[in-house]
């Protein structure tokens, strides 16, 4: 049960998440589910609901208490990292508006975790993976569709989600695209000749009208393309090929990143074009040696 006093203290810091963080719809959800879960726990492990001075006195016990219980029932690492996240992040913003000390949930430590690094492909693969894309529906307009999307995805390092949120007003395609990422950040990527074939090849070929204002990848009725479409295309096309399960829409993002640092492009360049915050997220997202890296060290610092 969870107090209504607790109740809006979590709809106040969704909606500053919202409006002032720019956090997507999916973040947003995850924080109300983990951060529910959380308030839920701690009125039945005190003993009533939990209003905000309540939650101001949770201290060191409590959270171990809390963290306990999610991994005794089956909550992983990884996954409770993010829930202790977000419980924190939380915490940070009720702390602040109502004047209070969160120094025992703030230093709360997560749980270490193995983190998996991103598996790319190499470049012969990518390019069998956007081959083989042409020859997978008996409709030539689906398969100009999906070889469009994964080259948009490896060729201009796009998410799926920004892939497929392009409109008939981007087409056709000049040499850069305005992209809306995650967080409502907005970056400019360039668009190789490649991509640009693609795509207008799925134009003169689809038989829909692709409106300025409407979805330009259309699925088989003409709506919006769903993104497990193109995941379950890409899987099979990995097998057909002999490829790794781990060889994914989003790999093909991987791919362009490290194929890009390995052929001397610079780190910082390849955050701006990725779309990522900070440097260290561009750094574990490519599948680089530490000698590589040191290579890219020398030559951008001034005294190396």
């Amino acid at each position: 049960m969870i107090s209504d006093g607790a109740r809006d203290a979590l709809s106040g810091f969704l909606e500053h998440a919202r409006a002032l963080r720019g956090a997507s719809d999916n973040t947003i959800a995850a924080y109300n589910r983990d951060i529910a879960t959380f308030l839920s726990f701690m009125s039945v492990h005190q003993g009533g609901s939990q209003g905000v001075a309540a939650l101001a006195r949770v201290g060191t016990p409590e959270m171990r208490s809390w963290m306990a219980s999610e991994r005794s029932s089956g909550t992983g690492a990884r996954s409770l990292a993010r829930k202790l996240s977000a419980v924190k992040s939380f915490y940070r913003w009720l702390s602040e508006r109502e004047g209070f000390d969160a120094t025992a949930v703030l230093s709360t430590r997560a749980p270490k975790f193995q983190a998996k690094l991103p598996r790319p492909l190499s470049v012969d693969a990518a390019k069998d993976v956007i081959d083989l894309m042409d020859v997978q529906s008996a409709e030539p307009w689906i398969n100009a569709r999906d070889q469009a999307v994964v080259t948009l995805l490896y060729g201009c390092g796009l998410r799926i989600s920004e892939a497929l949120s392009l409109t008939g007003a981007d087409v056709p395609l000049g040499e850069t695209l305005r992209i809306m990422g995650k967080g409502g950040k907005e970056r400019i990527v360039p668009v190789i000749a490649a991509a640009r074939e693609a795509v207008a090849l799925y134009t003169r070929t689809v038989p829909f009208e692709l409106a300025p204002d409407a979805a330009l990848f259309r699925g088989a009725r003409g709506g919006a393309l769903n993104p497990r479409q193109v995941q379950k295309v890409v899987a099979s096309v990995r097998m057909q090929l002999g490829l790794p399960a781990s060889v994914t829409p989003h790999a093909m993002r991987h791919s362009f990143a490290t194929h890009l640092l390995n052929a001397g492009g610079d780190l910082r360049a390849i955050q701006e074009l990725l779309g990522h915050a900070s440097l260290s997220t561009t750094q574990a997202y490519t599948a680089v040696d530490a000698a590589r890296l040191m290579e890219v060290y020398r030559k951008a610092h001034p005294k190396a």
